[in-house]
């Protein structure tokens, strides 16, 4: 079981950044994940978004999105790229003052569980997991993707032995059959895979509804206080969005954004394949942050406090999304 709510991964935390006025800025520190290739690693290596904010852009790794909250509760980082919608929600229904500011990816394919290849369990015989031991790194989209699967499957969360680990750590756990299945996304899911076998595909989970997408986040005062140069970041990570969505960029681009993410061309290549991008147009309509994506997280943060994960939700999740910088940066 898990015996340990959420919340507590954010207790303790500031809940609030300190105002900054933008000319009293002269750096910013953005939060990112390794093993994970997204266009916008060209644009940091190219000095891209110093250039086009007229600062240094300082970029620190993190291994979930979770650590990512807690980073920008204290003010060690103000923007995190592709933070994944559940440990938003999580910070958020805590009090957090996090805004979503962009669709930073859709990946429904690469995000999932993977059962030991030994124990011979699909789909057809998922309920053999009820009593088993999992790794899942908890209140991430992982996390979420997990508890929905086993709801479908009809599997009592209360039979599981559920151990926190990040996918990396994960992975190894599997490996080394220290766990009879694993959730993760990125590098880590890639090395699961290798060890056994996924219960639902990207598609059937999207015939679910088991969406699975990240975000930029910011802490709202944050984004107050320093609206423009927010609009020109989001704006640099558009460009890099269409320039890999048009295909201008090919194996070139795809060859930085590899070592960026700190992988080889061909890793990064099958991975970035089950990602989509979606253009400033499409992340501002109906689909995304014009209205499904509160609709989207009030939902995960429902589910949540049903698995005793959360101690409440928020009645909306209206205000945690600011669309304003990314419609003044398609301006």
């Amino acid at each position: 079981m898990i015996k340990k709510p959420l919340t507590s991964i954010v207790a303790g935390a500031t809940m609030a950044l300190a105002a900054q006025s933008a000319s009293a800025m002269d750096e910013l520190t953005v939060a990112y994940f390794l093993e994970w290739p997204m266009p916008f690693l060209e644009a940091k290596a190219s000095g891209a978004y110093d250039e086009a904010l007229g600062m240094k852009v300082n970029w620190v790794s993190f291994e979930t999105g979770t650590a990512m909250s807690a980073a920008m509760a204290s003010g060690d980082v103000q923007i995190a790229v592709s933070q994944g919608v559940p440990p938003f929600v999580v910070a958020a229904s805590a009090g957090q003052d996090l805004q979503v500011i962009d669709v930073a990816v859709s990946y429904s394919d690469n995000d999932n569980c993977v059962v030991d290849a030994d124990l011979e369990i699909d789909k057809e015989t998922a309920s053999e997991l009820a009593g088993k031991k999992v790794a899942v790194p908890l209140g991430t989209a992982a996390h979420y993707g997990f508890l929905r699967q086993m709801d479908h499957f009809g599997i009592e969360l209360a039979s599981l032995d559920v151990v926190d680990m990040a996918p990396p750590e994960g992975a190894a756990a599997l490996a080394q059959g220290a766990v009879d299945f694993a959730c993760g996304y990125g590098g880590g899911l890639a090395r699961m895979k290798e060890h056994g076998n996924v219960l639902l595909t990207g598609t059937e989970k999207e015939e679910l509804g088991i969406l699975v997408f990240d975000v930029t986040s910011a802490p709202a005062s944050f984004v107050a206080e320093n609206g423009e140069i927010v609009s020109d970041f989001l704006a640099v990570t558009a460009a890099a969005n269409e320039k890999w969505n048009s295909g201008a960029g090919g194996d070139e681009m795809l060859a930085v954004i590899a070592q960026e993410a700190g992988m080889d061309v061909e890793a990064a290549r099958g991975a970035i394949s089950t990602m989509k991008f979606p253009s400033v147009d499409e992340q501002l309509s109906e689909k995304w942050l014009g209205g499904n994506a509160q609709t989207f997280m009030k939902g995960v943060a429902d589910v949540f406090v049903e698995a005793g994960s959360i101690d409440g939700a928020l009645d909306s999740y209206v205000n945690a999304v600011n669309a304003g910088p990314l419609g003044e940066a398609a301006n």
